[in-house]
C-alpha cells in the first residue's frame, strides 16, 4: 500500500510542476526585430502579418515591442480592420512593451499614431492551444478580451527585420520565468521524494 501512495505522491510532485512550467513559461518574440515597432517601408505593408503567420504562438508566449514616439494598442477585430484607435482594449506608450498571451485565440495590435496603422503598422496574432493541453477539454472561447501586458524591458529575444529572424540571435528565447519554474519544480520534486521515503518506512 505504501508503494502505491509513494507512486501517487511522486506523480503529483513531478508532473504538476512540469505542467505549470509548460503553461507559465513561454517564448518572447521581438516584433520588428532590431528595427522595432515602426511604420513598414515600401512594399512591406503586410510584413508584420507575414512574420506572424511564419511563427507559432502559444499561451504563455509574449510579444516584445520597442518603439519611440508611438504606441501599441490592443483592439478588437473591427477596430483593427478600420484602423480605429479611439476605443482600444489596452494602450501602451512606454516605448518598451511586453505583452503576454494569457489565452488562445486572435489578438489584434495597431499603432495609435494617426496614419501609421493605415500604412501597415498593425499585427494580427493567432495564439494556438498548446498540444499538451488540447486534450484537456474546452478552454476559453477565442474572444476579444485583452491579454495580460506590461511595460517591461526585454532581456532576450530575436533580432529580425519586420519580424523575420536574422542576426546573432536566431529565434525567440525562453523567458526568464521558465528558469524560475524549473527551480521551483526541482524543490517540489525533492519534497515529493522525501515524503515518499517517509511513507515507505
Amino acid at each position: 500500500m505504501a508503494n502505491l501512495s509513494c507512486i501517487g505522491f511522486l506523480s503529483f510532485f513531478i508532473f504538476v510542476p512540469l505542467l505549470m512550467v509548460a503553461v507559465e513559461s513561454g517564448l518572447e518574440f521581438h516584433v520588428g526585430g532590431s528595427r522595432g515597432w515602426i511604420v513598414p517601408a515600401g512594399d512591406e505593408a503586410e510584413s508584420y502579418n507575414r512574420w506572424a503567420m511564419r511563427n507559432r504562438f502559444h499561451v504563455g508566449d509574449s510579444l516584445y515591442f520597442k518603439y519611440k514616439n508611438d504606441s501599441v494598442l490592443v483592439v478588437d477585430r473591427e477596430a483593427y480592420g478600420e484602423c480605429n484607435a479611439t476605443d482600444p482594449l489596452l494602450t501602451f506608450d512606454d516605448g518598451d512593451t511586453t505583452f503576454r498571451f494569457d489565452r488562445y485565440g486572435f489578438f489584434f495590435f495597431i499603432s495609435g499614431t494617426p496614419g501609421h496603422c493605415e500604412a501597415g503598422q498593425r499585427l494580427i496574432v493567432r495564439v494556438m492551444v498548446h498540444p499538451e493541453f488540447a486534450a484537456a477539454g474546452p478552454g476559453p472561447a477565442p474572444g476579444l478580451q485583452p491579454g495580460g501586458g506590461s511595460g517591461s524591458s526585454s532581456r532576450s529575444g530575436s533580432d529580425s527585420d519586420s519580424g523575420s529572424s536574422s542576426g546573432s540571435d536566431t529565434g525567440p528565447k525562453r523567458s526568464d520565468a521558465a528558469y524560475a519554474h524549473v527551480g521551483v519544480w526541482a524543490i517540489i520534486s525533492g519534497l515529493g521524494v522525501l515524503m515518499c521515503a517517509v511513507l515507505s518506512v
